[in-house]
């Protein structure tokens, strides 16, 4: 990686981190609703019945709300497992399924661990993201496990990031690995973008 782009790369997250960290109760639960909402009304639009998400933190915008809806309509929903050598295995969600602290902290489903292969076989990929940019370039938090994940998809299908509003930006730094996503989800908007 070129040592700009990743010192780039390292302020931005940061700015991005504190500007999350600042965010109210009232702020955070307000978007939960709102990601839930624009959520549903993606995997109507796709027809989904099997998908990966991911289990936010308490400063991401919230997809748990959504995720239970998911499962108790019926869609197949991947949640990932970090790995120590980069990759993601997948447990499938389950309605009171329990999680616990994975690698780096993150939250992550404790139950039977699926391959990375798994999400082979989904109609949407909902990852999670720092900010995106309007080509559809997206800053992850600088692990690479999703930009792997994407990149090594034979047949990928649509890639939604979640961030908030103000975290769909004009440009962010970008580097040969970083893959694109196929559009955003805000609390207050979907935003599809031609770059698959």
């Amino acid at each position: 990686m070129d040592g700009s782009i990743d010192s780039e790369k390292r302020a931005l997250r940061a700015e991005l981190r504190e500007r999350r960290q600042q965010r109210s109760a009232a702020a955070l639960e307000e978007a939960s609703a709102g990601i839930t909402a624009q959520l549903d009304r993606l995997t109507n639009d796709f027809g989904v019945s099997s998908m990966s998400c991911f289990l936010s933190t308490t400063t991401e915008p919230g997809t748990r709300e959504f995720i239970a809806a998911a499962v108790a309509r019926g869609i197949r929903v991947l949640l990932p497992i970090t790995r120590a050598d980069g990759l993601l295995d997948w447990a499938v969600a389950e309605a009171e399924g329990a999680t616990a602290e994975g690698m780096f902290g993150m939250p992550e489903p404790v139950g039977e661990l699926l391959s990375p292969d798994a999400v082979n076989d989904v109609d949407l990929l909902v990852i999670p993201a720092a900010a995106v940019d309007r080509s559809g370039m997206r800053l992850g938090w600088g692990r690479g496990y999703f930009d792997k994940t994407i990149g090594s998809m034979e047949h990928c299908p649509p890639v939604y990031a979640v961030i908030f509003d103000s975290e769909f930006v004009d440009e962010v730094p970008r580097d040969l690995h970083d893959q694109p996503v196929s559009g955003v989800v805000t609390p207050t908007q979907t935003i599809p973008l031609n770059t698959r």
